[in-house]
């Protein structure tokens, strides 16, 4: 809207001229005039409804109202301490970029969830700006591509400002994971102790790896499907004798394996795997329904 539209609509140059008065009669005002404390103050009342259009306007942002009008108010604060009447410029053109410069600061530097670079954040914004422009005139949703020969970016650095932009706004761990179980997100989390379990896991996929066929097979029958060494047997068509030395070997590579020197992601340091070598297996293996090893 232009400026002397938003002046008129909000009923600034009405008759009696009060707020653009207020304002002539603070800048006539020597700084020590013990009347300029409460002319001040009615001046920035006078024009309160000029930062409540403004702030309105990024009402939508996932900011609060009060926050907004805040903001909001600090500018209008700035703009009437600032004004040079001499300069012959309306107040409102000095106050609405003062203002609404207050506002930007406050997105920009006070309500990401995290913070990041200001050069991803001004990308972010950038990236925002050229979708809905893309997506007006190409009439879909634009692709990565598009945006980056839109802004004259690489992909990379497209997808480099999506992901930062993931950080304005966090999920807050009370978030419900669905609408039946009760769950919230924090219950999914891990607890502290199961960390080496973790660890432990992700040790164990790699010394399967490097099972032989037989060996790792032997290994998933008897600690992920739970078979007894005569069902194992039966499974693949050797003695049970046989399945118990080859399982014994195979274990025996796996304890010497994860009580090294530390191996894999997790590298489970020897004086920790100790206190649980024989249990890692059993429990560091996924059930049927998990993703195997190769």
């Amino acid at each position: 809207m232009p400026v002397s539209n938003l002046y008129r609509r909000l009923g600034a140059t009405s008759t009696d001229g009060t707020a653009a008065t207020l304002l002539a009669t603070l800048a006539a005002m020597p700084a020590e005039d013990p009347r300029r404390p409460a002319t001040r103050r009615e001046a920035i009342e006078a024009w309160l409804p000029l930062a409540q259009h403004l702030a309105r306007r990024y009402a939508d942002r996932g900011e609060s109202a009060d926050d907004l009008l805040h903001v909001a108010v600090v500018g209008l604060i700035k703009a009437v301490d600032r004004f040079d009447l001499s300069r012959r410029v309306d107040f409102p053109a000095f106050a609405i970029p003062t203002i609404l410069g207050e506002i930007k600061r406050h997105f920009r530097d006070r309500t990401w969830a995290v913070r990041i670079p200001r050069h991803l954040q001004e990308r972010w914004a950038d990236i925002r700006l050229a979708n809905s422009a893309l997506a007006h005139r190409l009439g879909r949703a634009p692709t990565i591509t598009d945006i980056a020969e839109h802004l004259g970016l690489s992909d990379e650095q497209v997808l480099d400002g999506i992901e930062g932009g993931r950080a304005y706004i966090a999920t807050s761990l009370s978030t419900p994971i669905d609408d039946e179980s009760g769950l919230e997100l924090a219950d999914t989390l891990a607890a502290p102790d199961q960390y080496d379990l973790t660890d432990n896991r992700i040790a164990l996929h790699d010394a399967l790896d490097r099972l032989d066929k037989r060996g790792r097979e032997i290994v998933l029958l008897r600690f992920r499907d739970n078979l007894t060494q005569a069902e194992i047997s039966e499974r693949i068509g050797i003695s049970q004798m046989h399945v118990s030395r080859l399982l014994a070997a195979a274990v025996s590579t796996l304890r010497t394996d994860l009580l090294g020197d530390g191996i894999g992601p997790g590298h489970i340091a020897r004086t920790r795997a100790t206190k649980r070598s024989t249990s890692i297996v059993a429990r560091g293996l996924p059930r049927r329904t998990s993703r195997l090893p190769s």
